[in-house]
């Protein structure tokens, strides 16, 4: 991983838009601070497209793409995309899977998180799970007493063995059926509501994340940033990102802002 610093000017005066994670990426401490949010707002008055990427619930994102400074969000690591038509006064959802499925899964899906509860002494349903629709999140170390890395992957190991799809956060573990992920949600919002083919941009986007499930997103882009609070999981992220910044969590990504917006 490069310093962020190194990000050539012309690299990031041509960036369109920037993807980001919130847990510790633009949340410091669990909270948004007024330097993370005022940079998003930096970068949608500056004409970029700024999109959350993210494994929380549904419910949240119903809250984000209705009052942040944001021109949609993904939600539940791929499950979901929304976008507030302002003109139209409407919240656009899209699903990767359809109620039927959706509403079949949730059954499945607390059984699977009642077993973890049993043999993960220490970790708990994630205090947002009432307000999801598509997968189990497992707290590891939100507002629980942080988990070794080894009950970590013991709960990622009972997720695989049921058949879910299980990937790490920093606060986390999210399972849930199928194969989409952030980077497939990302693609087809893109398509519906920009009509963008990210294969063909991907140069025109940057990425922001610091953790685990994040890979995909930082394989893919080759403007890819961690904030510096990635260094945690270092070693355990199977495609790091191509820079890093100096800062951690939300000033990290104001950094990134501070780097993007410089000569426009």
């Amino acid at each position: 991983m490069q310093p962020l610093s190194e990000l050539p000017v012309a690299v990031g005066r041509s960036i369109r838009g920037v993807f980001t994670d919130i847990d510790d990426t633009l949340s410091t401490d669990g909270r948004i601070t007024s330097e993370a949010y005022i940079a998003m707002a930096r970068l949608r008055s500056a004409g970029l497209l700024v999109i959350p990427i993210t494994g929380r619930p549904a419910g949240w994102c119903d809250h984000i793409a209705r009052m942040w400074p944001v021109d949609a969000v993904v939600g539940e690591n791929g499950a979901v995309y929304m976008r507030h038509d302002d003109r139209a006064r409407k919240l656009k959802k899209r699903y990767a899977m359809d109620e039927g499925e959706r509403r079949r899964n949730q059954a499945r899906l607390a059984s699977i998180g009642e077993r973890i509860l049993r043999e993960v002494p220490g970790c708990a349903l994630a205090s947002d799970q009432p307000y999801r629709e598509c997968d189990l999140a497992i707290d590891y170390c939100e507002d629980v007493a942080p988990l070794s890395l080894a009950q970590v992957d013991r709960i990622v190991a009972l997720m695989c063995v049921e058949g879910l799809t299980a990937k790490v956060s920093s606060i986390h573990v999210n399972g849930w059926f199928g194969d989409y992920d952030k980077l497939t949600m990302t693609r087809v919002l893109l398509r519906e509501e920009f009509a963008v083919d990210l294969d063909a941009g991907r140069n025109d986007y940057a990425f922001v994340g610091d953790s685990p499930n994040d890979a995909s997103m930082f394989g893919f882009f080759p403007c890819s940033v961690g904030v510096a609070n990635l260094q945690r999981f270092r070693g355990r992220i199977d495609t790091p990102p191509k820079y890093i910044t100096q800062r951690q969590a939300g000033s990290g990504f104001a950094e990134l802002a501070d780097v993007l917006l410089t000569g426009r």
